[in-house]
């Protein structure tokens, strides 16, 4: 019945359990909050860090291990705050850092952790050392700090090379001297407010370990670093291969991302957050890393044991929901950080990507594919077969052995906002775009609480930097709490299960005893700490097909991500975890 036994045997692969209990963040379920968009105390339609410390009991609730912050620094909000201008203070916006102790203290108490975006790739140019830089003119230490270089052609007139902006358009902008002359160039591979540091100069690395020890003395359990595939640049900045086509994944082939030297700076920082452990049991910091990077034996060398903790795992949100192409990404991934000692993570949204609620609702074509964001004028997803595909997608992720990141709303079944009007959106890459792209704005749009509230309880002024759709009233948990079937009781069953049977620490093995169309496995959790998987078996079996699957006989189910036929039998797009009496 067994077929591959995706564990390997080197006494540290995902999955293996040895007779102590493993480190905390090997199989934790952390949920990322979206600053703006999770509760705002103050009324302003902008959310805030005392509406996150007001609604943390929801995450107690929930049953997640650790809550990740997206930025909430000082910032002009070019880019939602990943346009740092101080990385020691709390924007106004979003409160003061007194505001952040009490949401650090408020989430330990209830035994949830906290970790903090941390942005090392590029600041604000409102940043003091960008401002410094502009002020001291080429050639100057200061300008050193970032990526300032003269133009190509007559007068310096073309960009230094041909290296592109995520955002759009060219990675590079030209500054006015202050006699009004063209001047130098200045690199930005994202928006052209996001200036990117220089960190083949020392004072880069030597700030950043100094604002990591910053918020770790103030209690913070991790970070999670933006960009972390892009700190380090090719030698010379020559120009990206041009047949590559861009936007394109990032590779190593491309000059600006996944280059060497960034394994050093996290070498570095890995020794930093370990010093905060020493003393005290399963208080690991962690370091997880937000890498574009294929393939995946290259993602693999930024989780070996001396450097980052974790990557998100994006080739897996991006595969589409097709059994084989499933089948084959969840062998890859366990298998890659399994020969490093790792453990694997799993996401399907966060704030960058269309929700799968969404995505889901749409043919699923082969290949590893992303959606942009969706506009009006776009082919609607069916909402109906989206939230039905995401449950059992969700179902098969909170069973895999690692570590699972939510993205909030997604317990509610939030889909993204599609219908967003032009005149509504903030994302710059709507405007780079030259209206092109629609952006991010669909995944970020305010999280409903209370259906009859005012902004569905997001405050209490009815306030909403994005309007959120009326189909969120009906998802508030006020009308989900306690609701059989609901989404959200899904999800806290699948959170109290997956805890209860130790599945992030499990062995998976695939069962071959099933049509093509559907996934199916078992695992065993070490639950006699004796090294070997010794535990009752946990099998799980998911619809990816047309026609339903018959579960074997006695089959006692635990959890369903929808309901099962009259017969028994798993119907098309849902998920189970059962066991055998």
């Amino acid at each position: 019945m067994v077929s591959d036994q995706v564990q390997q045997d080197n006494g540290v692969a995902t999955g293996d359990v040895g007779p102590e209990t493993p480190p905390w963040w090997r199989d934790a379920v952390i949920y990322q909050i979206y600053p703006r968009s999770w509760a705002d105390a103050d009324g302003d339609g902008l959310g805030d860090l005392p509406g996150i410390t007001r609604r943390l009991e929801h995450l107690r609730d929930l049953g997640v291990d650790a809550v990740w912050l997206s930025p909430f620094y000082v910032s002009p909000q070019h880019d939602a705050g990943y346009d740092v201008a101080d990385y020691r203070q709390v924007d106004p916006r979003f409160g003061e850092l007194a505001d952040a102790d009490a949401l650090v203290a408020r989430a330990h108490e209830l035994g949830i952790r906290v970790i903090i975006d941390l942005v090392p790739n590029h600041s604000s140019w409102d940043h003091v050392w960008f401002q410094e830089a502009l002020a001291a003119g080429p050639g100057s230490p200061e300008r050193d700090r970032y990526y300032f270089r003269d133009g190509q052609g007559p007068g310096g007139g073309q960009p230094p090379n041909n290296w592109p902006s995520t955002f759009g358009g060219p990675a590079w902008e030209r500054l006015e001297d202050a006699d009004g002359t063209p001047g130098q160039w200045y690199l930005h591979l994202f928006d052209r407010s996001q200036p990117d540091f220089n960190w083949d100069n020392p004072e880069v690395g030597d700030e950043f370990v100094a604002v990591i020890r910053y918020w770790l003395d103030r209690g913070v359990d991790g970070f999670r670093i933006d960009v972390a595939h892009g700190l380090v640049k090719a030698d010379g900045l020559p120009d990206a291969p041009k047949d590559l086509g861009f936007p394109a994944t990032p590779t190593h082939d491309m000059p600006m991302w996944d280059q060497d030297g960034v394994h050093e700076i996290y070498r570095r920082w890995r020794k930093v957050v370990e010093e905060y452990a020493v003393a005290q049991a399963d208080a690991d910091r962690i370091l997880c890393g937000e890498a574009w990077v294929t393939p995946v034996d290259r993602l693999a060398r930024y989780i070996r044991p001396d450097e980052l903790h974790q990557t998100f795992n994006f080739d897996y949100l991006m595969t589409p929901w097709i059994a084989s192409e499933q089948r084959n990404v969840i062998t890859t991934s366990l298998g890659a950080a399994a020969a490093v000692g790792a453990p694997q993570t799993w996401v399907l949204s966060n704030h960058d990507v269309v929700r799968h609620a969404t995505r889901l609702g749409y043919e699923q074509l082969p290949g590893r594919r992303n959606i942009d964001g969706i506009g009006p004028d776009d082919p609607q997803p069916d909402v109906e077969l989206g939230l039905r595909r995401a449950r059992a997608a969700t179902t098969v992720m909170l069973a895999l052995p690692g570590s699972a990141y939510l993205y909030q709303g997604e317990e509610l079944g939030l889909p993204d906002a599609t219908l967003l009007p032009d005149d509504a959106r903030q994302d710059p890459t709507w405007e780079r775009s030259s209206h092109q792209k629609n952006g991010r704005d669909g995944c970020r749009v305010p999280v409903p609480w209370e259906a009859d509230a005012p902004a569905y309880g997001f405050n209490d002024t009815g306030r909403s930097w994005l309007p959120q759709p009326e189909r969120y009233g009906a998802l508030a948990p006020d009308r989900q709490r306690g609701v059989q079937g609901s989404t959200l009781e899904l999800y806290r069953s699948l959170l109290r299960l997956r805890r209860e049977h130790r599945l992030g620490v499990s062995e998976l093995h695939w069962t071959s005893d099933v049509s093509g169309d559907v996934l199916a496995f078992e695992l065993r959790a070490d639950t006699a700490g004796g090294g070997e998987a010794s535990g009752p078996v946990v099998r799980v079996l998911a619809n990816l097909g047309p026609v339903p699957s018959p579960l074997p006989a006695g089959a006692r189910v635990l959890v369903s991500s929808g309901a099962l036929d009259e017969d028994g039998s798993v119907p098309t797009d849902v998920a189970v975890w059962f066991t055998h009496e």
